[in-house]
C-alpha cells in the first residue's frame, strides 16, 4: 500500500488567525459606529455639556469677548422656575393620559380586523392606514387646520346650519384638536407593528382554537391579545416618548390658534428659548430635562407592564 508523498513545493493551508475573526464583526459596524456616534452620542454629550455652561458677554457692548463658565445646576433651576416651561410638561402628561390608550386602542381593533379571516382587500385598506403616517408633521396640520378654521372649514360650515357652534382652536378645545392631528398621522404606524406581530403566532394556535370551538371574539381576547402584548408596549412607549416631542403641529396651528403660545409643548419651549430668547444653555437644560421626561415616563411604565406580566 502505498503512502501519499508530499511534494517539497506544496504548503499547508492555513485557516484564518483568530485576530481577524475578532475583527471582522468590529470593520463591519465601524460606519454604523461612527455615523451613531457622530448624530447621537456626541449631540447629546454636547447638550448635556451646554446645560451645565453659563455664557457671558465681558464689556458694556461686549467688545471685551465672550466667556463660558461652569453654572452647576443655575440652568436646570432657572429652565424649572418658569412657570410656562413646567405647565408645558403638564399639559402634554395630560395630553399623553388621554390620547395614547385612544390611540392604542384604535390601532390594535384595526390590526385585529385586517387580520381576521373574514377581512377583505386587507393589503389595500393596511395601505390606506398607514398612509397618514407618510405626510409630514407640518403637512399634517395645514391639512387638518382646514377643518379647524371657521370660514374655511365645511364641518363649522354644517354645524352652524344646524344651529351648533364648534370652535376647534378655542383654549378648551386646542389640546384634542391636535391629539386628532396625531391620532390620525400615527395610528396606522402602530397598527402596522402589531400586525407584524400577528402575523407571527404560528398557525397551529389557531387550529387548536378552531377545534375547541373558540370563535373570533374568543380568539382575539384569549389568544391575539396576550400574544401581542409585546408589540403593545413597544407601540405604547414609542407614543409616551412622541407625545413629550411635540412639535410641528403646535407650531404651525400657532399663527391660527390665540390660545397656542411660543411655550404651549415642551419642545416648542426649548425652540423659543433658544431661538428667540437666545438663550441657548437654558434651552439645552430644558431638552435634557425633556430627555429625562420622556425616560421616567417609559419606565414607569415598563416596571408597570412587567409587574402585572409576572
Amino acid at each position: 500500500m502505498s503512502t501519499p508523498t508530499i511534494t517539497r513545493g506544496t504548503r499547508r493551508k492555513r485557516g484564518p488567525s483568530p485576530s481577524r475573526f475578532e475583527l471582522a464583526p468590529w470593520l463591519l459596524l465601524a460606519p454604523f459606529l461612527a455615523l451613531f456616534t457622530l448624530t447621537f452620542i456626541l449631540p447629546i454629550i454636547a447638550a448635556i455639556q451646554a446645560s451645565f455652561t453659563r455664557i457671558t458677554r465681558r464689556g458694556l457692548f461686549g467688545e471685551a469677548g465672550v466667556h463660558s463658565e461652569f453654572a452647576g445646576f443655575g440652568n436646570y433651576a432657572q429652565a424649572l422656575g418658569d412657570e410656562a416651561f413646567v405647565a408645558s410638561i403638564g399639559r402634554m402628561i395630560v395630553f399623553g393620559i388621554v390620547q395614547v390608550p385612544i390611540m392604542i386602542l384604535l390601532c390594535t381593533v384595526l390590526a385585529l380586523l385586517l387580520e381576521s379571516a373574514s377581512a377583505k382587500w386587507p393589503a389595500f385598506f393596511r395601505a390606506a392606514y398607514f398612509l397618514p403616517y407618510g405626510v409630514p408633521g407640518v403637512i399634517a396640520t395645514i391639512l387638518w387646520s382646514f377643518l379647524y378654521v371657521p370660514g374655511l372649514s365645511p364641518i363649522i360650515d354644517a354645524a352652524s346650519a344646524v344651529g351648533l357652534e364648534v370652535d376647534f382652536l378655542g383654549p378648551q378645545s386646542i389640546l384634542w384638536s391636535i391629539a386628532n392631528i396625531v391620532t390620525w398621522s400615527y395610528t396606522g404606524y402602530n397598527m402596522l407593528i402589531v400586525i407584524a406581530q400577528l402575523k407571527a403566532i404560528p398557525g397551529e394556535i389557531y387550529e387548536a382554537a378552531r377545534l375547541d370551538g373558540a370563535g373570533p371574539l374568543r380568539v382575539a381576547w384569549h389568544i391575539q391579545l396576550p400574544l401581542i402584548s409585546p408589540a403593545l408596549v413597544l407601540t405604547t412607549v414609542f407614543s409616551i416618548i412622541g407625545t413629550l416631542q411635540l412639535f410641528a403641529e403646535a407650531q404651525v396651528l400657532m399663527s391660527v390658534a390665540p390660545a397656542i403660545d411660543s411655550q404651549y409643548t415642551p419642545n416648542l419651549s426649548a425652540y423659543t428659548t433658544a431661538f428667540a430668547y437666545n438663550d441657548y444653555n437654558v434651552a439645552a437644560a430644558q431638552s435634557v430635562l425633556i430627555a429625562l421626561a420622556a425616560f421616567a415616563l417609559s419606565f414607569a411604565f415598563l416596571r408597570l407592564t412587567n409587574r402585572k406580566s409576572s
